[in-house]
């Protein structure tokens, strides 16, 4: 479900932390957690002794944040939790830590000026000076606001480059923390932006920052915007390389942003491009999909250019694939999550990609030798991960391969076919995954469930089974 966020009282920030909390690092994964709920979730205490009711609270309040991330819920700082905490993020509380204005804060006019104070030594003046316009204008072009550059005096949105204490009450921390920051139309600092120069700021280039994409989003908040929770917004609190060349503002920001200021007028409404595709239906039962995985905790189901977050609650969402991982292709063949890194592997012709968030890791993507697969196998067809055995089994053709995740290599004896492997299944797989102690092909339009230990052949089900599909049978064995 959507969520556009509208700004919170004095200050909205796009700060990415690698370890929230102060300047001074975190020694200890308490400490960590520590500062990360006093940030974004008003756990309002010192260091706790270990009474109960300090301990209440600390629970009650990993709680909150599991719930807000979609963990497990256990109240406890286990190591999917603190893993969550350790990635880049906003600096703007997950709970509103301010009082929120009355009404939606916005600019009362729709002509607005902007001075560069200074610039950044990483780019020329003219890559700044092109970045910071672009960066205005992905929003002009959405409404009616209208902005111009000024030289001297005081602008509505003063944008410098600075590091460490630069005259607001919140420093910056230096290379590799946090990248900007941008205030709410309101008073005083009200729409000036701040870049930590600490920071590499580039052109176009993946090495460092984009500027244009960095300035974009602070003018997002400069006009009046929180943070989205849409992966792939203009707004979500986390930064990932696009190329700005051909980027395209998403249509939560512009349905945000608009909310606030209007449509353009000028130009004709922006409508939904017509040579993207149309999602199919997920709950036609003559659907096949692309791929199918678990991942953190959730199902994903990958058909074309679109995937479909199916949660433990049972809601369903669907995504464009490029919104969710900017940088991996569509069409995929196969995916699967590797559980100690949480890492999300997705297959495509003779190349892998990986993802331990909306980020690709570096180095991909590799080919399918990586994995030590022979030169015979063009494509992985399905992939799922057996918790129960520690193994990987990556499908090919009518055969399947084992991969040792704790060794990184293949297990002897492979490939092994598939139907010695699991009887009673004679199509080709197109999908698979694990629940509990389930592995679960797709075969067509049917899916097949064996127990993981003993390859018995449980129950067939249909294609749609785990996406809360009316015409689908329960999801829960009796």
């Amino acid at each position: 479900m959507r969520r556009i966020h509208r700004q919170l009282g004095f200050l909205a920030s796009l700060v990415l932390v690698i370890h929230a909390g102060p300047i001074a690092q975190p020694v200890d994964d308490y400490e960590i957690a520590e500062n990360y709920l006093k940030s974004f979730y008003k756990l309002d205490y010192n260091r706790p002794n270990l009474s109960d009711t300090k301990l209440h609270l600390l629970t009650e309040k990993l709680k909150e944040m599991q719930r807000f991330f979609r963990l497990k819920v256990t109240g406890t700082l286990n190591k999917e939790t603190l893993e969550v905490m350790k990635k880049p993020r906003c600096g703007v509380p997950d709970v509103a830590a301010y009082t929120t204005f009355e009404g939606s804060p916005k600019w009362q006019t729709n002509k607005l000026t902007y001075k560069i104070v200074n610039y950044t030594p990483d780019m020329s003046k003219a890559e700044v000076d092109d970045s910071i316009k672009r960066a205005l204008q992905v929003w002009a072009d959405v409404t009616p606001l209208r902005f111009t550059r000024i030289y001297r005096g005081t602008a509505d949105i003063m944008i410098s480059f600075a590091t460490k204490n630069h005259g607001d009450i919140f420093p910056f921390d230096g290379p590799g923390g946090v990248l900007a920051h941008a205030f709410a139309p309101s008073s005083g600092l009200a729409g000036d932006a701040h870049f930590d120069d600490d920071d590499f700021f580039s052109f176009r280039s993946s090495r460092g920052y984009v500027l244009f994409l960095v300035a974009a989003h602070e003018f997002g908040h400069s006009l009046g915007l929180a943070h989205s929770n849409v992966p792939g917004a203009l707004m979500f609190p986390t930064y990932s390389f696009k190329d700005p060349g051909r980027f395209s503002l998403p249509s939560d920001d512009i349905i945000g942003i608009q909310s606030l200021y209007g449509p353009n007028r000028d130009r004709t409404p922006i409508q939904p491009d017509p040579k993207l595709p149309m999602a199919p239906n997920a709950c036609d039962p003559n659907l096949i999909f692309d791929a199918v995985t678990t991942f953190r905790g959730e199902t994903m189901f990958f058909k074309d250019s679109f995937v479909w977050r199916s949660s433990q609650s049972g809601s369903v969402t669907e995504h464009l694939i490029s919104n969710l991982w900017p940088n991996a292709p569509d069409n995929i063949e196969a995916a699967y999550e590797e559980p100690v890194e949480k890492i999300l592997f997705l297959f495509k012709g003779k190349q892998v990609w990986a993802f331990k968030s909306s980020i690709v890791e570096p180095g991909y993507p590799k080919p399918l030798s990586s994995f030590g697969l022979p030169p015979s196998v063009t494509k992985v067809i399905a992939a799922v991960h057996d918790k129960n055995s520690g193994k990987t089994l990556l499908f090919f053709d009518i055969y399947y391969y084992s991969y040792n995740e704790m060794l990184k290599k293949m297990d002897k004896g492979n490939p092994k076919r598939l139907a010695d492997g699991f009887p009673a299944l004679t199509g080709e797989v197109t999908g698979a995954h694990l629940i509990d102690d389930y592995i679960y092909l797709f075969s067509g339009t049917k899916v097949y469930e064996f127990s993981s230990s003993s390859r018995k052949l449980l129950r067939v089900l249909k294609n749609n089974n785990f996406l809360s599909c009316e015409s689908s049978r329960p999801r829960n064995k009796k």
